[in-house]
């Protein structure tokens, strides 16, 4: 604690869980990892003060964002959130991207109106239900208590497995940091997620000075209020990796690039010829981080997932559900698994940048 003041205290949100703390570690890990950027460059030490206010903030910052003085449009699709069903036990569905909201229906055989959805749902088993939409590459989980998620395969694949690892990936001389007038000046990154957790993990470094660059593609979905809230400080560019001529352009990009930054389903990237061993071939020394929902273990590993989605899975949603005292799943006050994961990534990518400029043999995130 030499160097971090964490003022404030909880609650802050309105919640079983200590949001705020969360919001406030997180944030102060990342804003540490700069610091010690700072010191390397300069040989300067700089002091860290994350108010659990502020903090908590930031972890709702989607929720604040003003577009020409108005609100944001809205996020959550109208069938969008929590059903019972016929077993009497919960499902959550995510139909924010028209394509997965379509799935949804037409695995229902229903209209797009809630009322529709919770009359076809009474026809289902709630985990029968989890597992035909992820059969159909759809996104949908049941609700578990704490105890069930830790006894089921997924759960304890990850149990397994630590919040992040920073490992080595190839060898590559060390590469010192010259002067700059932040922390990451000079420093880019190539940042291909969407949403929140990878989105905010690049809006971090963005913000401690680095050059991020945004990677996307027109075929991709995605929603405008999160893309301006996460991509401030950013360019963006679009490169459809289904073609030659872009993935060609996405190899001379990382020849160029210290921070590869993906959240695409494990092997996904791989699959296209840019895994991190394939990076590391292309840029030495370039610091990989990769972000999946479900973990890189486990037959969910391939899932596609969201923060709300992971809320309701894991048990936050029943947890929060009977602190209040309610018979309905309790959603988090926050996306705070997304805002959290962004900043450790981000946490994880500048320590392996330390680690690159102190170390003969570095490390990639």
């Amino acid at each position: 604690m030499a160097h971090v003041d964490l003022p404030g205290a909880e609650p802050v949100l309105p919640s079983s869980f200590a949001i705020g703390t969360a919001a406030q570690a997180s944030i102060a890990a990342a804003a540490l990892a700069a610091a010690e950027l700072w010191r390397l460059r300069t040989g300067e030490r700089q002091r860290v003060r994350v108010p659990m206010r502020d903090a908590a903030i930031e972890f709702r910052s989607e929720r604040y964002l003003r577009i020409d003085g108005q609100p944001a449009p809205e996020l959550w699709d109208k069938i969008a959130g929590a059903y019972r069903c016929g077993d009497g036990r919960w499902v959550r569905l995510h139909t924010n991207f028209p394509h997965h909201r379509d799935g949804v229906l037409a695995l229902l055989r229903c209209e797009h109106d809630r009322a529709a959805v919770e009359r076809a749902l009474q026809g289902w088993r709630a985990e029968t239900f989890e597992t035909a939409a992820a059969e159909a590459g759809l996104v949908v989980t049941a609700m578990r208590n704490f105890g069930e998620w830790d006894g089921h395969p997924q759960g304890r694949a990850v149990a397994r497995l630590p919040a992040l690892s920073i490992e080595k990936i190839a060898d590559a001389p060390a590469k010192g940091l010259p002067a700059a007038k932040r922390p990451l000046g000079g420093i880019r990154v190539l940042d291909l997620t969407r949403v929140i957790a990878g989105p905010v993990c690049g809006r971090c470094l963005a913000a401690h000075g680095a050059d991020v660059m945004l990677i996307t593609a027109p075929h991709l979905p995605f929603m405008l209020p999160l893309v301006i809230d996460s991509g401030r400080g950013k360019l963006s560019a679009q490169l459809d990796l289904r073609d030659e001529p872009a993935r060609r352009q996405l190899r001379q990009l990382i020849y160029g690039a210290d921070v590869f930054v993906q959240g695409y389903r494990p092997g996904a990237l791989r699959a296209l010829g840019f895994g991190p061993e394939e990076a590391a071939r292309l840029r030495p020394g370039i610091v990989y981080v990769s972000l999946s929902a479900y973990g890189h273990l486990g037959s969910w590993a391939g899932r596609r997932g969201f923060d709300s989605l992971v809320q309701t899975a894991a048990g936050f949603n029943a947890s929060e559900a009977e602190a209040a005292g309610v018979d309905q799943p309790k959603p988090l006050p926050a996306q705070a698994l997304d805002h959290a994961s962004g900043y450790l990534m981000a946490f994880g990518a500048m320590t392996a940048l330390a680690r690159r400029a102190r170390c003969r043999s570095p490390g990639g995130a």
